[in-house]
C-alpha cells in the first residue's frame, strides 16, 4: 500500500511540472513559431515525450519502494501534450504573461 501511494505521487508530480513547463515553454518561447501551433504537434510532442520517459521510468524503478510502470511514461506524454495543447490556446487567445 505503501508503494501504491509513493508511485501514485511521483507520478503525479511529473504529470504536473511536466504540464506546466510544457505550457509555459510554448507560450513564452514559441509564440511567435506558427508550426508550434498546428493542431498535430501536441500528439507529436505527447508521443516523444512518452517515448523518453520510457527509459527515465524503468531506471527510477529500480529504487526501492517506487514501482511505476509503462503507466507513468504514458501519464508523462499525455501531460505534454495537454500542456502544449494549452500554451498554444493561451497565445491565441492572447492570454500570456512576459517571463524575464
Amino acid at each position: 500500500m505503501l508503494t501504491f501511494i509513493i508511485s501514485m505521487a511521483v507520478v503525479a508530480v511529473g504529470a504536473i511540472i511536466s504540464y506546466g513547463t510544457s505550457r509555459r515553454f510554448v507560450r513564452d518561447r514559441l509564440r511567435f513559431v506558427d508550426g508550434a501551433h498546428k493542431p498535430s504537434i501536441p500528439v507529436i510532442a505527447g508521443i516523444a515525450a512518452a517515448l523518453v520517459a520510457i527509459p527515465v521510468v524503468n531506471l527510477v524503478s529500480w529504487l526501492p519502494l517506487v514501482h511505476l510502470g509503462l503507466g507513468a511514461a504514458i501519464t508523462m506524454g499525455a501531460s505534454v501534450g495537454m500542456g502544449v495543447s494549452a500554451g498554444s490556446r493561451d497565445v491565441r487567445l492572447g492570454r500570456y504573461e512576459l517571463h524575464s
